[in-house]
């Protein structure tokens, strides 16, 4: 891969969660954000002002034919995503691109092989493992802290799914999306889970709509099994909420139960071990920012990024290592449907013939 002194990138979308990458993108010094592109180009145009981007266009091709550009930024709803991804390979363009990743896993493997047929670098926006907490969490396993852990849960609760207007002021696309909890929002617990836990042996899912206003599932169940007897347990309802200032923070409540220690994270973002036996827990300190979006998790991703082509530092979010979280949500959604425990081989292809 070649390096650059400066990082060209150009970014699609101008929605909700757009703000976040654009201002990430321009706080770094080597980062320059050349243009960009969204259908609505008043809209683009607006963006482009409050963040000094020099270049706008209401085409993906036009963009990228005009404008010399290391990376795009592909910050749009997974329906647009096959398109935009296509038009980059086919242009030779670098893409990060925002989950979830296209519409389905036969669509993402298929981006996944041409962007390594045309040799560009293809990686998936995925930032809750880039939380500050879920960082802090890491490093606290790795000292081996908890003895044998047999049970973890995380409880979300975003409390943004109420009544006739759920989701409509952010992102209104969700009211009619056919799969809304497990394909838009848990995947990024999946793929945190991945990321502190390793890979499950099994998974058992049970789904449901309680806001009758959106086409898709909005709340359920989900438990994965690990080797050596771990259970970790994702409890979704997003018209529940939990106590912090702002329940999009860390989007819910965790707890991790050893044999040594328990650890438990809350809505403020803070960490606590409780020792086996004690009463009294210990809040864990550690530096973070209470900033834009999840702790500043978009710019800690997108510094990721950056850094590797940059620095050629080894990303941990490409497409390809991607697939085994989209591959693990078709195995939720086959999960439910059939009602039964899915058992999962090691590459996580689904195996029919589970329990």
């Amino acid at each position: 891969m070649k390096k650059t002194a400066r990082l060209k990138v150009a970014c699609v979308g101008a929605g909700y969660f757009s703000q976040f990458h654009y201002q990430a993108w321009q706080r770094m010094r080597d980062v320059e954000i050349v243009a960009i592109c969204n259908r609505d180009i008043v809209a683009a145009q607006q963006i482009a002002k409050n963040y000094g981007i020099p270049k706008c266009y209401s085409d993906i091709r036009t963009m990228l034919e005009a404008v010399e550009v290391d990376l795009i930024d592909i910050i749009t709803p997974p329906i647009t995503h096959k398109s935009a991804v296509e038009t980059a390979i086919e242009l030779g363009v670098n893409v990060i691109c925002q989950k979830p990743f296209a519409e389905n896993l036969a669509q993402a493997e298929g981006l996944v092989s041409a962007a390594k047929a045309a040799g560009i670098s293809l990686c998936i926006h995925e930032n809750f493992r880039f939380m500050p907490w879920m960082r802090k969490i890491a490093q606290l396993l790795n000292k081996d802290l908890f003895g044998d852990i047999y049970n973890v849960r995380f409880a979300m609760r975003t409390g943004d799914g109420q009544g006739s207007d759920a989701y409509l002021a952010r992102q209104p696309y969700f009211q009619t999306m056919p799969k809304l909890l497990i394909h838009e929002t848990a995947v990024h617990f999946i793929d945190c889970f991945r990321y502190l836990f390793g890979e499950p042996d099994s998974l058992y899912a049970s789904l449901k709509r309680c806001n009758p206003v959106i086409k898709g599932e909005d709340a359920g169940l989900v438990i994965f099994e690990y080797p050596k007897g771990m259970t970790v347990t994702f409890d979704g309802n997003r018209l529940l909420d939990h106590a912090s200032s702002n329940p999009r923070r860390t989007f819910g409540e965790m707890m991790i139960e050893g044999t040594k220690a328990t650890l438990r994270l809350d809505g403020e973002g803070r960490i606590y071990i409780r020792q086996f036996t004690e009463l009294e827990e210990v809040e864990q300190q550690y530096h973070w920012q209470d900033k834009g979006f999840g702790g500043d998790c978009v710019y800690a991703l997108n510094r990721h990024v950056a850094d590797h082509f940059l620095k050629g530092t080894v990303l941990e979010n490409s497409a390809e290592q991607y697939l085994k979280n989209i591959r693990l949500e078709e195995a939720i959604y086959q999960s439910h449907t059939q009602g039964r425990r899915i058992v999962l081989q090691p590459d996580l292809n689904i195996n029919n013939f589970g329990d």
